[in-house]
């Protein structure tokens, strides 16, 4: 029984950047043996483990063979005879393809090393062309590591294209789409995620409303400068989609998005030209303005529409005096329905009096700035 370090712990020590996780691949022993040692079994689809102490994963070395299309169609064989160039070689990119013993030497079957020191993200084997997942994490590498200076290989690129035209991306899962989806938002350089799909022609089968040479991807470069919260930068990249009301929800439903990057989303495709035009409302579009975006109970939701109409404004060069709005919300907040409350307000008459309390207060701070 041989434990090895693999894969992204290898590359990113390689490229001198912080270590986020350890994985580990384990060669000669079988899952009774595992357990016996005090391994804790996690993975469903094939043996996973965690280390009794550390909790980092442990997995069994493996070969895959395809069956059916998709990303679950395949099998694997765990048996002891699999050895560590088996199990590398079915890994995506030859720059997580490598792996470290524990005295520190590299292994490294398949040239991962030279490819990162020419900054090249290339497919490890043919077998690539079997997973479409894999189309999605390529995109995802190069949104993080083109400030490096990383490229795709061509012939990656016209595998994935060959992939995209047989059909595999159509068979994608949609918690997968997602979830590589939001990670690729938290790179350094999202927009390269979109650029190549655009490239091996996936795009408009998996994100149909995104245009790469549009204002969503500006706002979305814009967005990065500003913020690393995945959330503002899904609505950047949104904002200015046809139909918000139709095209967020249906985006939302199709991969599974969680509830508050819908409502960010919606809430600045529908209200970012309110925001950026502020100060030529008169107060009672002011107080509607500040009502439909329920800056009274969603206030961390407030401050995320906030920061993405700010990156909006960055990416079409307009001014944006966000701090003013800010100090409206901040005044009009203030105003108590338990005041009201004891001055005898009771009923349905309660919220009609905030309402009035809040319009008074916006139009008399409108007339002292005027």
């Amino acid at each position: 029984m041989k434990v090895y370090l693999v894969g992204g712990a290898v590359r990113d020590k390689l490229l001198g950047l912080p270590v986020r996780e350890r994985d580990w691949v384990v060669v000669g022993a079988t899952e009774k043996e595992m357990k016996k040692q005090g391994y804790h079994r996690v993975g469903k689809e094939f043996p996973v483990f965690l280390h009794p102490r550390t909790k980092e994963e442990y997995a069994l070395a493996r070969m895959e063979r395809k069956v059916k299309p998709g990303y679950q169609g395949f099998t694997f064989d765990i048996s002891p005879i699999v050895t560590l160039a088996d199990d590398l070689i079915r890994r995506d990119l030859t720059i997580n393809a490598m792996a470290e013993t524990s005295e520190g030497e590299l292994i490294d079957p398949y040239h991962g090393r030279a490819d990162l020191e020419a900054k090249i993200l290339r497919h490890t084997s043919p077998a690539f062309g079997e997973d479409p997942v894999r189309i999605l994490r390529v995109a995802r590498f190069l949104a993080r590591y083109a400030h490096l200076g990383f490229h795709i290989a061509p012939e990656t690129v016209t595998l994935m294209q060959e992939m995209v035209k047989k059909g595999e991306v159509d068979a994608l899962v949609p918690e997968r789409v997602w979830k590589e989806f939001e990670r690729a938002l938290k790179e350094k350089n999202p927009e390269n995620f979109f650029m190549v799909l655009e490239e091996c022609h996936a795009l408009p089968r998996l994100f149909p409303f995104i245009d790469t040479k549009g204002p969503g991807i500006t706002a979305l470069k814009a967005a990065t400068l500003i913020t690393k919260k995945s959330l503002i930068r899904f609505a950047t990249l949104l904002h200015n989609v046809e139909s918000p009301k139709e095209t967020i929800p249906m985006l939302c439903l199709r991969y599974r998005t969680p509830r508050i990057y819908r409502e960010l989303a919606l809430l600045t495709a529908l209200h970012h030209k309110t925001a950026l035009n502020i100060k030529s409302l008169d107060a009672t579009a002011l107080l509607r303005f500040y009502t439909a975006i329920d800056i009274f109970r969603r206030e961390e939701r407030f401050r995320d529409f906030i920061s993405a109409t700010d990156a909006i404004a960055n990416a079409y060069e307009l001014n944006f005096n966000a701090s003013w709005i800010l100090e409206c919300a901040k005044v009009i907040k203030s105003i108590d329905a338990k005041t009201l409350i004891a001055q005898g307000v009771s009923g349905n008459q309660v919220y009609a009096r905030l309402q009035e309390e809040r319009h008074n207060k916006l139009q008399a701070i409108m007339q002292e700035m005027a």
